[in-house]
């Protein structure tokens, strides 16, 4: 089957590939371009901290310089970085031919992709963020953003909201890949331990993404509604700003570990090859990480200490960051140990696990420093802060370098130059402490900040001598590897001495097809199975930590090839470049690694900065059509002089990019894409549920967030604004009245639809086509009884009421919750128009399909009724 898979050499292969050691590799390559970019921004703020005062950077270059080195560094660079490895080697240790769900992780790729674009571009919008990379309010606002910012910063504000939506995909194929198509007698225990800290990190990811998502889907609408008043939100003065950190804390603390996990997964796999021996306390070790990865939720107050909170609850966040850190004093002591009673053998992927180890020590032990309330009120908003979070998160990249070699022969078949390697950790290590140990020196230095004391000169001028030689060991590697995939140092199936994953077991660079045979784990070690029973081979490879010798490969091809997710995210960022209304069109450098359908956007010119194409443009992709009409209604009401002219060229652009998403995704839907499930294959504890069953389930659970942080920031400002008292205040913004029966209304049309999706189920269960499509049809004109009465019910509180969206907190919560409800039962409206327009035809019928599809429909539409139940109340009752 070669041929439907293109060669390596050919440019098409890698735009339209789903193989997911492809893939892995344009992660790989991706976030190290944005390594680059954003080392090249790290230059710059040393160059500018060599003398107290502006040097080459202005107050706002500064600014901007330090937020995007930042955000490259933590959201494009280390996460990327790691699921690059995670996409190439985590099948290979689990035994599985693929993931779960290929194109999808093709399009979490492109989404990547795009999303660090867009952020790029966003520096010639006039200027991008400039808020530091936390975006703390009320500074992340329009009011506190220069205007000439102002669309660069949205713009910002929308890479991350892109890249999240990257994330989320991945986290639901890695998870239902990791729970459903482990090999056959490979024990959930027993998978390697780079895999057990990808799984425990899309768990983490999946959550605290979802809550990042939710802060910004409420930024997005404060900077286009709240503008210049800087009210809304995070601007309002019921607990706007102390909103923010809360969501952004409960995503930013777990990503902390998010980096570290995969991180720590790779350490424990070279300290186990480089010494020779299995992982002291393995069991532990796993469920030390498993504790981390639960209690990285509830320590999020700890980057609090200095807001209003009260003190006996900032004891308890303080007591709860001292206990995270004993499960990692019990991992790094597992792998000090394993070292001691191992034989260690010196090479360049050991070193710099070795060095990350003491880094991260001396991170930690400066962290425990700021969880500490009384210290916290000295260091925080210090260089401090700045060298601890560097030696914490830095380490974690320092342990992926030594994944990168570690792993390098197996994925080029090649060896890199062990003496380069060796000077590569040197300057490293010296140039990483150069740079950053000092900081703890003037840690008395404002952080973000680029005055200071006199005395401290020669302090930050040895950290920037450090930050040149810690950047130009970098160039060594990439020179190593570079050169070392044109030399002639070919390896086998494992160039070291002590393996025990799978991976190893078969040639390098693997095959297409992955195995030789079936992997089955069911005699304790690998073997390949040429059917369901029969004995094609054995590899001695066992699931962990043990000795691996070669195995033969036969090299096989599949068809992984699909050109939807290329068109998908492309047409994505036409979109996401509507929205953001672009005032240049300086686009050259940042399609360097773009694919060329990105030059269509060169010629795009600017949209005036009265943001009403911004409106029109981010409502048509966050509500719908039915709120896109009640816009443009809006627009003809208040008879804007520039109508669909200047002013809305890029609601036409974003109107374009959305119809052909959709046409992408209804033709990747027509598409014939083959992705067997495993015949033979470990699914504790998801036996009988399939695939999609639980990639849908994983889905709805971190649309459980989503929703419950929405949720959760209405109850916030309402009792910061008086729970009795909050209608006392809409009345006085403007609302006359709040009216209970059309949310009465909206809840039996609900529930109705949910009964007509069981009735539809039950009737494809039976084989009754005609039935089927009638009560498929009924729910769909349900979804649109409901979006009409809403779009009644807002058109009256708009117009005849005057209840504006920025009226005051109790307009903005209503009007953003019950939006963001609308916009999950339009796009349950349009799964439902493809589901009957394919049902009609005669599709999943012949196979039988047609239950589970209806099912897994009705999952998703019992959900947003779910979620309906919860709002009506809070809503329009209480």
């Amino acid at each position: 089957m070669s041929e439907h898979l293109p060669p390596k050499s050919s440019v098409k292969r890698w735009l339209v590939t789903t193989n997911h050691k492809d893939i892995g590799i344009l992660y790989i390559i991706t976030s190290l371009f944005f390594l680059i970019f954003g080392g090249i921004l790290a230059f710059m703020i040393r160059v500018q901290m060599w003398n107290s005062g502006t040097v080459i950077l202005s107050e706002l270059g500064y600014n901007q310089v330090v937020t995007a080195h930042g955000l490259l560094m933590v959201f494009w660079f280390l996460s990327p970085f790691a699921f690059g490895l995670a996409n190439y080697l985590v099948p290979l240790q689990i035994g599985a031919d693929d993931l779960a769900f290929p194109r999808i992780n093709a399009m979490s790729y492109w989404l990547y992709l795009f999303s660090g674009v867009i952020l790029g571009i966003s520096f010639f919008q006039g200027s991008t963020l400039p808020t530091g990379w936390t975006l703390y309010a009320p500074l992340n606002l329009p009011a506190f953003i220069p205007s000439v910012a102002e669309l660069g910063a949205f713009s910002g504000i929308l890479a991350l909201a892109v890249f999240v939506a990257s994330v989320t995909l991945g986290s639901v194929n890695f998870l239902t890949t990791m729970y459903r198509m482990r090999a056959d007698g490979l024990r959930m225990r027993d998978v390697p331990l780079f895999s057990i800290s990808i799984l425990l990190t899309v768990w983490m990811m999946l959550f605290a993404f979802t809550a990042l998502l939710a802060a910004i889907l409420l930024l997005s609408f404060d900077h286009i509604f709240a503008g210049s008043a800087g009210s809304g939100f995070f601007g309002s003065s019921e607990g706007g700003s102390l909103l923010w950190t809360h969501l952004f804390w409960f995503f930013g603390h777990p990503e902390v570990y998010i980096v570290f996990f995969p991180a720590l997964g790779a350490m424990a796999e070279i300290v186990q090859t480089f010494s020779g021996r299995r992982l002291v306390g393995r069991k532990w070790f796993i469920i030390a990480m498993a504790l981390v990865a639960i209690q990285s939720f509830i320590v999020w107050m700890h980057h609090m200490f200095l807001t209003s909170i009260n003190l006996p609850i900032k004891t308890v966040m303080m007591v709860t960051t001292i206990g995270i850190s004993l499960p990692f004093d019990l991992m790094i002591f597992a792998l000090i140990y394993t070292m001691i009673k191992g034989r260690v053998r010196w090479k360049t992927p050991f070193l710099f696990v070795l060095g990350a180890i003491l880094l991260f020590i001396l991170g930690g032990i400066t962290g425990v420093f700021l969880g500490a309330i009384v210290l916290d009120y000295s260091f925080r908003g210090t260089y401090w802060v700045v060298a601890h979070f560097h030696y914490v998160m830095a380490s974690g990249a320092v342990a992926l370098i030594g994944g990168i070699y570690y792993w390098y022969p197996k994925i080029t078949g090649k060896m890199y130059n062990e003496f380069l390697g060796k000077v590569h950790f040197a300057a490293a290590f010296v140039g990483f402490n150069l740079l950053y140990f000092p900081m703890f020196v003037v840690w008395e230095t404002p952080r973000r900040w680029f005055h200071y004391e006199a005395g401290f000169t020669i302090w930050h001028q040895a950290a920037s001598v450090g930050a040149f030689v810690f950047g130009a060991s970098f160039l060594i590697m990439f020179y190593n590897l570079v050169a070392s995939l044109y030399s002639d140092r070919v390896v086998d199936e494992s160039p070291w001495a002590y393996t025990g994953s799978a991976e190893w077991s078969v040639s390098s660079p693997p095959p297409e097809g992955n195995f030789p045979g079936k992997p089955s784990f069911a005699t304790g070690k690998l073997n390949f199975l040429d059917g369901a029973a029969t004995d094609g081979g054995e590899a001695d490879a066992k699931t962990d930590g043990g000795v691996a010798t070669a195995a033969d490969a036969i090299e096989q091809e599949a068809d992984h090839t699909s050109w939807w997710p290329v068109i998908l995210c492309t047409t994505g960022l036409i979109t996401a470049v509507g929205i953001s209304g672009l005032e240049e069109s300086y686009f050259i450098w940042p399609f360097v690694f773009a694919i060329p359908f990105y030059i269509a956007f060169v010629g795009l010119r600017g949209a005036s900065k009265d943001g009403f194409g911004v409106v029109h443009g981010l409502y048509l992709l966050l509500a719908g059509p039915l709120l896109a009409a009640f816009l443009l209604l809006f627009n003809l009401h208040h008879g804007i002089e520039a109508g669909f002219g200047q002013a809305n060229t890029y609601f036409w652009v974003t109107l374009v990019g959305i119809i052909s998403g959709v046409g992408a995704l209804v033709g990747m839907g027509f598409e014939s894409f083959f992705a067997p499930e495993p015949e033979l294959a470990e699914q504790w504890p998801f036996e009988g549920v399939d695939n999609t069953k639980l990639g849908m389930w994983v889905f709805l659970s971190s649309d459980i967030v989503l929703f419950g942080a929405f949720i959760g920031s209405y109850i916030f400002m309402r009792l910061r604004a008086g729970w009795q008292d909050w209608w006392h205040i809409a009345h006085e913004n403007g609302l006359a009245e709040h009216a209970v029966l059309p949310g009465l209304i909206n809840t039996y049309i609900l529930l109705a639809s949910s009964f007509t999706v069981v009735l539809a189920l039950a009737y494809a269960k039976r084989g009754d086509k005609l039935k089927t499509l009638a009560f498929l049809s009924a729910t769909f004109v349900g979804g649109c009884l409901f979006l009409v009465n809403k779009g009644i019910e807002w058109v009256e509180y708009y117009f005849h009421f005057g209840w504006v969206f920025d009226s005051g907190p109790a307009s903005v919560t209503y009007y953003l919750t019950t939006g963001l409800h609308a916009v999950h039962v339009v796009i349950g409206m349009l799964i439902l128009l493809f589901l009957i327009a394919r049902a009609s035809r005669g599709a999943y019928w012949s196979e039988g399909e047609t239950a589970h599809t209806v099912e897994y429909f009705g999952l998703y539409w019992h959900f947003v009724d779910i979620v309906w139940l919860f709002l009506f109340p809070l809503f329009y009752i209480l």
